[in-house]
């Protein structure tokens, strides 16, 4: 009979040596991780590799989780601020892979499926303001950024985000109103 541990129950048992805790951690929370990872990076392989170094930092510094937060806030607070490095290095350090199109139209983050429902005209529509939504969210400045998408897609709670960036949870409502006024503008001169 296998025993379903909580998240805080998983992190006091890997802090005790039990480090097959960190395998359920990392199947519990893989894909909810790289999903934000991506949305905030915009690339799907660094998005995994960015990841997986969240589960490294975890299973490092272990010892300094304290129960009385939840898992999930110090776990997107970890990535965050790697998000964060990621985006400075690559400011510094541009790329450019040979793979990448650069009409983007085969991203799983902008393709959508046709409907029968829909003109080829409506889909292009659809796949423009996709498009246009996710590059105004990626000009953000990171705490705009981080607030977003902690709130509008990862679902968490003020408090959770609060604890994410270290502010107050009314600092979290102030940044999300200005993040989305900032959205709408872009999105209506864009």
């Amino acid at each position: 009979m296998d025993i379903e541990y909580d998240d805080t129950e998983l992190m006091l048992r890997l802090q005790s040596g039990a480090d097959s805790a960190l395998n359920t951690l990392m199947t519990r929370w893989q894909t909810p991780l790289v999903r934000f990872v991506y949305r905030y990076i915009g690339n799907q392989d660094e998005a995994i590799d960015v990841a997986q170094e969240t589960f490294i930092r975890i299973y490092q510094n272990r010892h300094s989780y304290r129960p009385t937060a939840k898992f999930s806030s110090w776990l997107f607070t970890i990535a965050s601020n790697l998000c964060r490095n990621y985006l400075r290095r690559e400011r510094r350090h541009p790329t450019i892979s040979i793979d990448d199109d650069d009409t983007n139209e085969g991203s799983a983050a902008t393709r959508t499926l046709v409907s029968p429902h829909k003109t080829p005209s409506d889909t292009a529509e659809q796949n423009d303001t996709a498009r246009r939504v996710k590059e105004s969210i990626q000009s953000l400045p990171h705490d705009l950024k981080t607030v977003v998408l902690l709130f509008e897609y990862e679902d968490l709670s003020y408090d959770e985000i609060s604890t994410v960036l270290g502010c107050t949870p009314k600092a979290v409502e102030t940044r999300l109103y200005r993040a989305r006024k900032v959205l709408r503008e872009k999105l209506e001169h864009g």
